[in-house]
């Protein structure tokens, strides 16, 4: 009887490892497209206002790397803290469109994983966590895929502040070196393999559009409406395709 508790435990332990270690792996790829951006969010930090401490805490308790260079950029004119927070608040509501979709597959966590897990969510974790989920194999532990890539991410991202902090004071313009190219290039590759529909290109196509048309509105706001009109055009189009779909007759 204890060999057999032994061995379950082991096989139990074998399984959270591997899924673990997947998230870090398919995380991985992502996270070097965030090197350059979390060096330069370090190296900017302290000459837009914070303190050496202040960056690493911003990075420790915000975690969202858009939200944290509008609040630099806001915070070296000298806006004022209450419209820091709403602009940023309002850039990060898409993260609620990731944890909607990610409900039916966590609602049965405890709330031990689901803050933890809903603090350290990015739109790179989201992208790799949404992709484990939709497989079709029966794995009970995929919330441990979700964290590893998830950990993997927020290690990751503290430890570039730093390195920002550090290494760029001592190297004068490194922020002028063009590294920020590395994000627009990784969000394309986390969109790219979801666009296999015509409601996927709608979405895009619009989005992007709207964004571009929109980018001179004050607070980031053009990233809204982008996001919004990008989901009522895929919804649209999802919506007329069905119905331009003859129905089969039983």
């Amino acid at each position: 009887m204890t060999t057999a508790i032994n061995s379950s435990k082991l096989t139990y332990s074998a399984t959270i490892k591997s899924e673990f270690m997947a998230g870090c792996k398919d995380i991985f790829p992502l996270i070097i497209g965030a090197i350059p951006f979390g060096i330069i969010f370090g190296s900017l930090a302290m000459s837009s206002g914070l303190s050496f401490m202040g960056a690493l805490v911003m990075s420790a308790f915000v975690f969202a790397g858009s939200a944290q260079f509008i609040a630099l950029t806001l915070l070296a004119v000298g806006t004022s803290w209450q419209m820091i927070v709403l602009t940023t608040f309002v850039v990060n509501l898409r993260h609620l469109l990731y944890a909607t979709t990610l409900v039916p597959y966590v609602k049965n966590l405890g709330q031990t994983w689901k803050i933890p897990l809903a603090f350290w969510l990015t739109d790179e974790v989201f992208a790799v966590a949404i992709n484990r989920y939709q497989q079709s194999d029966s794995s009970p532990y995929k919330q441990w895929y979700f964290l590893g890539s998830a950990l993997f991410m927020y290690l990751n991202w503290q430890f570039c502040t730093l390195l920002g902090l550090t290494l760029g004071q001592m190297i004068p313009n490194m922020a002028t070196w063009g590294l920020d190219f590395a994000m627009p290039v990784t969000f394309i590759g986390m969109v790219m393999p979801y666009l296999k529909n015509k409601p996927m290109w709608a979405t895009v196509i619009v989005s992007g559009s709207v964004a571009l048309l929109t980018f001179s509105l004050p607070h980031k706001l053009g990233l809204m409406l982008a996001a919004l009109a990008g989901i009522g055009a895929g919804m649209l189009t999802e919506y007329f395709s069905e119905s331009a779909t003859p129905k089969k007759i039983p």
